[in-house]
């Protein structure tokens, strides 16, 4: 239980301070870019499908249409953004709060601050330039430029192996060898390629300087353009800094069949693992139909961006109220 004399933040009024500064700063960079800061509705009548997320689900009451019908608290706004790109926005951007069942720790909380921005006309590329930019604002890093790694490549600088063509037994092989306490796991391919670069890759990534990690497998395309070629790759980027993760960005898909069946197919993964069915959003698809104007988007951690820019090594030291003080 929550003990209620422990009323105070647990970040320092010092952080918060830096925080609303940081805040500012990420407002005043879109400002003088001229991108549109929009706000989106954080309940939603569908949730996400991915079955590495689950959504916060509750139901209105009434009245009206959606009585007694489920909501989901968004864990992106991803879908309603692009609702707006399809209906002519323009670049936008949007800072605020998303929920996420099942993510408590020293670095993640249920309720957490996300900036999610959307570059209409440009490519991941362009927009790694961007963040860079951000980052380097933020953070005080003019001179320091990005690292820009391949997923191949950090798989075989760090591992000795290509990931696009190891075979599941001979990914499950090395990471057993590196710790046998995961022999037990049943994991498929992706699996074991995700176990991997948590544990033995993401630690050395953005270390002395901003590492921009992209060109990922297709299966790991989430929803992101694959791009053909051998071996084709989803043109997606993460953003790492001393080891910790920051943005995941793409090259956004923007094709309404390929969208749907991989809707489908996530909600059968979601079947298989007996997880909570969640709705599909049958608005982004018709959005998707009515045409999304070729962009790329990306989302970023601010509460994790403000750890970096204090040197905290917790999300407490940097919110005023995480869960357990909630």
């Amino acid at each position: 239980m929550s003990d209620p004399h422990d009323w105070r933040p647990s970040a320092p009024l010092s952080a918060l301070r830096a925080r609303a500064q940081i805040l500012a700063t990420i407002r005043a960079f879109f400002a003088e870019r001229a991108v549109l800061e929009v706000e989106t509705p954080y309940l939603s009548s569908a949730g996400t499908t991915d079955p590495h997320i689950d959504s916060f689900e509750l139901r209105f009451q009434g009245p009206g249409p959606v009585a007694d019908h489920p909501l989901w608290l968004h864990t992106s706004p991803e879908f309603p953004m692009k609702r707006l790109l399809a209906a002519g926005s323009g670049p936008i951007y949007q800072l605020g709060r998303v929920f996420r069942q099942g993510e408590v720790g020293r670095r993640h909380n249920p309720e957490f601050t996300l900036l999610e921005w959307y570059r209409p006309g440009w490519d991941h590329h362009q927009l790694m330039d961007e963040v860079e930019a951000l980052v380097q604002r933020v953070l005080g890093l003019a001179s320091t430029a990005a690292e820009r790694l391949s997923y191949a490549q950090a798989f075989q600088r760090h591992l000795g192996i290509d990931p696009h063509y190891s075979d599941s037994e001979t990914l499950q092989q090395i990471a057993i060898e590196r710790d046998p306490g995961v022999a037990g796991l049943q994991l498929e391919r992706d699996g074991w390629l995700d176990l991997l670069l948590t544990h033995y890759i993401e630690p050395h990534l953005g270390v002395g300087r901003p590492t921009l990690l992209m060109d990922y497998p297709p299966s790991q395309a989430a929803l992101a353009r694959i791009r053909p070629g051998e071996p084709p790759v989803a043109e997606r980027f993460e953003l790492y800094i001393d080891g910790l993760e920051l943005a995941n960005g793409f090259h956004e898909l923007g094709d309404a069949g390929e969208q749907a069946a991989r809707f489908r197919a996530e909600q059968a993964a979601r079947r298989a693992a007996a997880q909570p069915e969640v709705a599909a959003d049958q608005r982004l698809l018709a959005a998707l139909a009515a045409g999304l104007p070729p962009c790329a988007g990306v989302a970023l951690g601010v509460d994790r961006l403000v750890m970096v820019a204090l040197g905290a090594s917790s999300l407490a030291e940097v919110v005023a109220f995480p869960l357990e003080r909630a």
